[in-house]
C-alpha cells in the first residue's frame, strides 16, 4: 500500500492534502532562515484515534512524521527535513473542559493562545504563558515556550499538569492529571513538554489557570544604552516586586516597530514593563521601579494604566520580530536565543551587541530579560553561503558566551535543528540518556526525525 492509499483509508479526501498551497504552508517556518523542505502529505486529524491510526501506520512502514500547530518555531521545529507526513493539529482545537473553582482547563493542542484566553474571560480567569504570536497550545507546550509573562509565572513546563500522548506505535498514554502537585512516580509531563515532537503527539492538554490580575499598569523606560537597560532589569527583579513582565528592546528594534507600527517611541534601548495586583501594590511598586531605572540612567520613564494604550505598547512589542524581519525584506532572519544568570545579563548584551557589529550585521536585540533571556536578530541570505557561515559564526559567538557564564543555548526557542550543535555543547554528557529515551518511545525513529540531535 503506497502512502496515500494507506492515509485514505484513515482519513477522507478533504483532510489529505499532498500538493499547493498546503503543502508550501508545512514546508518550513515564518520566521527562519531554515531552508524548506515539503512533507509528501499534510493530514488533518480530528480525533486521538485517528491521530493514533495516522502515526500506526506510519511506524508500520517507517514513515516520518512531524506535528504540527501554527508553524512558528524559529529552529526549523516543523520543517519535515526528511519528508513524510505532516499532522496538523489545528481541527483538533476543542476547549473540552474548564473548571474555575479548581483553576484548570483541558484542551485540545490545536487551540490558540488568544482563543482560550478569549474563553476564559467570562470566567475571570487567563493563561499567562505569551510568546508573542498566536500559537498553538501544543506547539506552546513542544517547545516549551515561555514569553513576555515568563518572569512571574514561568514557561509552558511550569502550567502544563497533564498530557495525552500517542506514541509512535499508537499507543495513547496519560501522564499527570487535573491537580497542581503529585509524586506518582517519574515527572513524564516535564518529559514530554520540551520533547519538540520527537517522542509522541499531545492530543489532550491539561493546563493552570490564573484569576485575572485587579489592577494592571504597563510602563516604558529609556535608557542612553542597553547595557544599562540590563542593569536596571535585573535590579528591578533583585528587589522581590511582583513585576510582570520585563522586556528590553534595543534602538534598532524601537525604530523598526516605529516604521511598522506608525508609533513615536524613543529610539533608544527601552525597557517595557508590567506591573499587576492591587492598585496600591501596584502604584508603590511602579514609584519603586521608577527609582532603580532613573538610578541607572534612565532617560525618561512613562507609564500607561489604560487598557487600550496598554495594548498598544504590548501589540508593539509583539510585533517586533516582524518589525525587524521587515527592514530586510529580502532576507530571512537568524534569531539565537538564549539565557544567561541575571547578573551577567548587561555583560552578555553588550557582548551580544559588540559581536553583531563587529561582524558587519544589521542586527536587533530584544528579549524577556526579567529572567535572563534575550534575542539577538540579524538578517541573511541563506543562498549565500558565506554571508550565512558569516551569522552561524554570531550566533555561535552568542550561544558559547551565555554558556561559560553558565546559561543555556535557548531560553525558549528550543533546539530543532538548527542548535543540535550547541546542545551537545551545553549537555554532552546527557545525550546518550537522552538518545535511550527517545529510542524506548520511538524505536522506529519516525517522529520529527533530525531535531534536537542527529539520532
Amino acid at each position: 500500500m503506497d502512502l496515500l492509499s494507506g492515509l485514505r483509508s484513515i482519513l477522507p479526501d478533504d483532510r489529505i492534502s499532498t500538493g499547493g498551497e498546503e503543502i508550501e504552508r508545512h514546508s518550513g517556518a515564518i520566521f527562519t532562515y531554515h531552508a524548506s523542505r515539503p512533507p509528501d502529505a499534510v493530514v488533518y486529524p480530528e480525533s486521538r484515534e485517528e491521530v493514533a491510526e495516522v502515526l500506526r501506520f506510519a511506524n508500520e512502514r517507517g514513515v516520518p512524521v512531524v506535528p504540527f500547530g501554527e508553524g512558528s518555531s524559529l529552529e526549523a521545529h516543523t520543517i519535515p527535513i526528511r519528508g513524510g507526513i505532516s499532522v496538523d493539529l489545528g481541527r483538533m482545537d476543542g476547549i473540552l473542559e474548564v473548571r474555575p473553582e479548581d483553576f484548570v482547563a483541558r484542551v485540545q493542542p490545536g487551540v490558540t493562545h488568544g482563543g482560550l484566553n478569549a474563553a476564559l474571560a467570562e470566567h475571570g480567569l487567563f493563561f499567562p504563558v505569551d510568546p508573542g504570536w498566536d500559537a498553538s497550545i501544543g506547539g506552546m507546550a513542544g517547545t516549551n515556550a515561555s514569553g513576555t509573562n515568563a518572569v512571574r509565572y514561568g514557561a509552558m513546563r511550569d502550567q502544563v499538569l497533564g498530557l495525552e500522548v500517542v506514541l509512535a506505535d499508537g499507543t495513547v498514554m496519560r501522564t499527570g492529571g487535573m491537580v497542581m502537585k503529585s509524586s506518582a512516580g517519574y515527572h513524564l509531563t516535564g518529559l514530554f513538554v520540551g520533547s519538540e515532537g520527537t517522542l509522541g503527539v499531545f492530543t489532550e492538554i491539561v493546563l493552570r489557570l490564573y484569576p485575572v490580575p485587579e489592577h494592571i499598569l504597563a510602563a516604558r523606560a529609556v535608557f542612553p544604552d542597553i547595557e544599562a537597560a540590563g542593569r536596571a532589569a535585573g535590579a528591578v527583579i533583585q528587589t522581590g516586586m511582583q513585576v510582570g513582565r520585563v522586556e528590553l528592546v534595543d534602538a534598532r528594534t524601537v525604530g523598526a516597530v516605529n516604521v511598522l507600527k506608525g508609533t513615536d517611541y524613543a529610539i533608544a534601548p527601552t525597557l517595557f514593563l508590567e506591573f499587576s495586583g492591587s492598585e496600591a501594590g501596584v502604584g508603590h511598586d511602579v514609584e519603586a521601579a521608577r527609582a532603580i531605572a532613573e538610578a541607572h540612567g534612565c532617560e525618561r520613564f512613562e507609564f500607561e494604566a489604560d487598557e487600550a494604550a496598554r495594548e498598544k505598547l504590548w501589540e508593539a512589542r509583539h510585533e517586533a520580530g516582524l518589525a525587524i524581519r521587515d527592514l530586510n525584506p529580502d532576507k530571512k532572519p537568524m534569531t539565537t536565543d538564549v539565557c544567561v544568570p541575571l547578573s551577567d545579563l548587561p555583560g552578555a548584551l553588550r557582548h551580544a551587541r559588540e559581536t553583531i557589529e563587529a561582524a558587519g550585521f544589521d542586527g536587533a536585540i530584544l528579549g524577556h530579560v526579567g529572567d535572563g533571556n534575550y534575542h539577538a536578530v540579524f538578517p541573511v541570505d541563506p543562498d549565500d553561503a558565506t554571508e550565512l557561515e558569516r551569522a552561524e559564526a554570531v550566533n555561535g559567538e552568542i550561544v558559547d558566551h551565555a554558556l561559560a557564564c553558565g546559561g543555556t543555548c535557548t531560553g525558549e526557542h528550543g533546539i530543532g535543528s538548527g542548535k543540535i550543535g550547541s546542545l551537545e555543547k551545553e549537555h554532552g554528557d546527557s545525550l546518550p540518556f537522552m538518545r535511550g529515551i527517545k529510542r524506548l518511545a520511538d524505536p522506529n525513529g519516525i517522529m520529527n526525525p533530525g531535531k534536537i540531535f542527529e539520532e
